[in-house]
């Protein structure tokens, strides 16, 4: 890594919010003060950026400051912990006049939807009548290595809309062959949009279970495409969105609470989807926790099928 790249990483997470860092540290607010957090090294008083510990009697600023202080550790070991807690603030590469910008969405080949097709219902216990949909839009598709591609459609799109005007943000990748695993296609915004269910118009005997307009109807948090499906299957009554990996603020998240009805942050129930939730409830109270009863929700509905 570059002293530049190094020195940019640097900025940003020294400006990620302390509320967000804090749960991860370990930290615990005071149920009788907000800005106060009981922390391994003692209890800190939290004022934006700023933050003092009334034990050692010493303070500092940002979350490089507070990582070094709570943990004991020098400034490259607390810039290392914030990188690997909060990838999304990776460094950027450095700024050439000819570096390519966009995003590259794979290739649809539909020779390899029938795998992907019994992948996701056969392995992942995924039902039928909510796939079909999203492949009918073209939201659900399989590519030329036989992946399952979710398309990440803007934040606030309503299924309405989902017409020519809108544009996919980018989109999750699913391997379904021998080597399982998950990613993004390149370029993709996933800041500036998610995959949602419901997404697009849905067969009459869906269409029949409890659900109200976007703005009141519930909302679950999920960590990704096939969790939040799985997610819808158990809680039809709720509108189940991907986060396309657990963050505790995406950019999306605030405008989204603003829209009124109840959202539950349903990431996984393991160290890492327990942390970023108390982060995001630390930062957005009203979002209340909805802990999978197994690892994450396909693990639940593949129990139930």
């Amino acid at each position: 890594m570059t002293f530049w790249q190094r020195h940019q990483q640097a900025q940003r997470l020294r400006a990620i919010p302390l509320p967000v860092v804090l749960p991860l540290c370990g930290a615990q607010p005071d149920p009788a003060d907000p800005r106060k957090w009981h922390t391994p090294a003692g209890v800190l008083s939290v004022t934006g950026a700023q933050f003092m510990n009334w034990n050692l009697g010493v303070g500092g600023g940002g979350a490089i400051d507070l990582v070094i202080q709570v943990h004991h550790l020098d400034f490259k070991a607390a810039v290392d912990w914030l990188a690997h807690h909060f990838p999304d603030a990776r460094a950027p590469e450095p700024p050439t006049p000819t570096r390519p910008s966009g995003r590259t969405l794979p290739l649809p080949t539909p020779a390899n939807l029938g795998r992907v097709q019994r992948y996701l219902i056969t392995q992942r216990g995924l039902p039928a009548y909510l796939l079909d949909p999203l492949i009918q839009t073209g939201t659900l598709y399989a590519d030329g290595h036989a992946n399952a591609v979710f398309l990440l459609w803007p934040a606030g799109a309503g299924t309405a809309d989902r017409g020519k005007p809108n544009v996919p943000v980018g989109a999750e990748l699913r391997g379904t062959t021998g080597c399982r695993w998950l990613g993004l296609a390149p370029g993709s915004r996933k800041d500036a949009g998610y995959f949602s269910l419901p997404a697009a118009p849905l067969p009459a005997t869906v269409a029949a279970l409890p659900a109200g307009r976007h703005g009141g109807q519930p909302v679950i948090l999920c960590e990704s495409a096939i969790d939040a499906i799985s997610c819808y299957a158990l809680h039809p009554g709720h509108r189940c969105l991907s986060t396309a990996g657990a963050r505790p603020n995406p950019a999306w998240l605030a405008p989204l609470l603003d829209q009124g009805g109840p959202v539950y942050c349903g990431f996984d129930a393991d160290p890492t989807g327990d942390a970023l939730a108390r982060a995001m409830i630390a930062l957005y109270p009203t979002i209340q926790r909805l802990r999978p009863s197994r690892h994450d929700w396909n693990d639940v509905l593949t129990e139930r099928v």
